[in-house]
């Protein structure tokens, strides 16, 4: 296992990687031979939640291709600006389920926490665009305070981290993290919500993989992949280096339009993702975020496309159809468009 990891990267470090990704939008599209009229490309949507793209995923398009899915996915576009009833800031809650800095308690058993609010990308549907991730710092303090709430709480066996990326953050502050909250009796999992091996293959390494797994609690990585085209042989490698480490490996897609809103795209990318010893979580109905209408599938549209990847795939490879809705005690499970 740790020759494969180390294979990984290892005359190209993830923090250098990340240093020289896009930041400016004229930049990548001249990059992809594309005009900024070819793509309704926007400066504005671009100020309003800036541009941010690894030069590992860009090397994933097709350049010169205006509907590449990869490319629409974190491309600032004009419909971004367009108001849209039913689309807003706070999609999904979060800022009621909000007790005390950098911690979100939604869900019986789980508590999840914003490590940081950094990402490697700027995902153009990010149900978190908007968060004010300046008032949910996990300072020292804030860390402490957050330790002391898990302990107090028995019901509680899962900690959640996120973000932001919670990957993007040192191996030594992961590791300790995961070491103070597996001093904590009842707490039992510790799971990472993240798309770094996605964006930055590179950043699976040995060090990290002994962070994670250097405690008591049992790891889970669930990565967010939405699109064959996005694992290449370095993103594979990284999975199954991951699985390697005995840890659960887990996916979930947002459903989207003109990306993955076809049962042939969906199938092919569930493969993909077993391949690399990932398997399909969950497949998420959009979150109503303002500046995301674009994205949209109905859920009528959703039933029907749900059904179809049920017939041309195994149960374990079909993720769940669902949504998240404020307020709601769990995820909202989706039935498919069809009898049983």
């Amino acid at each position: 296992m740790i020759q494969r990891i180390k294979t990984i990267g290892q005359s190209y470090s993830w923090q250098k990687s990340l240093s020289e990704a896009f930041t400016q939008l004229p930049a990548l599209l001249d990059y992809l031979q594309l005009s900024p009229e070819a793509v309704n490309a926007s400066t504005d949507a671009a100020q309003q939640f800036k541009c941010l793209v690894p030069l590992s995923f860009a090397q994933r398009m097709e350049k010169g291709q205006a509907q590449d899915p990869l490319l629409l996915q974190i491309l600032p576009s004009s419909f971004e600006m367009l108001p849209t009833p039913g689309y807003v800031k706070d999609p999904v809650g979060d800022l009621a389920a909000n007790p005390l800095a950098g911690v979100l308690h939604k869900y019986a058993g789980r508590v999840l926490l914003l490590t940081n609010g950094g990402c490697a990308a700027h995902c153009r549907y990010c149900f978190r665009r908007h968060f004010p991730y300046q008032d949910n710092n996990l300072s020292n303090e804030q860390w402490q305070n957050a330790l002391k709430y898990i302990a107090a709480d028995n019901s509680i066996n899962e900690v959640i981290f996120s973000g932001g990326d919670p990957l993007l953050n040192k191996d030594q502050r992961l590791e300790s993290w995961i070491q103070q909250l597996s001093d904590i009796p009842h707490l039992t999992r510790i799971r990472f919500h993240t798309r770094l091996p996605i964006f930055l293959p590179e950043r699976i390494n040995a060090s990290l993989i002994r962070s994670i797994t250097s405690s008591r609690l049992n790891p889970i990585l669930v990565i967010h992949c939405n699109h064959p085209n996005e694992i290449n042989a370095e993103v594979k490698q990284a999975l199954i280096s991951l699985n390697d480490a005995k840890i659960l490996l887990l996916n979930q897609s947002v459903l989207l339009r003109n990306i993955n809103d076809k049962p042939q795209i969906l199938q092919a990318l569930s493969e993909r993702l077993f391949e690399a010893k990932t398997l399909p979580y969950y497949l998420h109905l959009l979150d109503p975020v303002a500046g995301a209408a674009h994205f949209n599938v109905e859920i009528e549209t959703a039933r029907q496309l749900y059904a179809q990847l049920c017939e041309r795939l195994p149960g374990f490879l079909v993720p769940k159809l669902t949504q998240e809705k404020a307020g709601a005690k769990s995820k909202i499970g989706i039935s498919a468009d069809f009898q049983l």
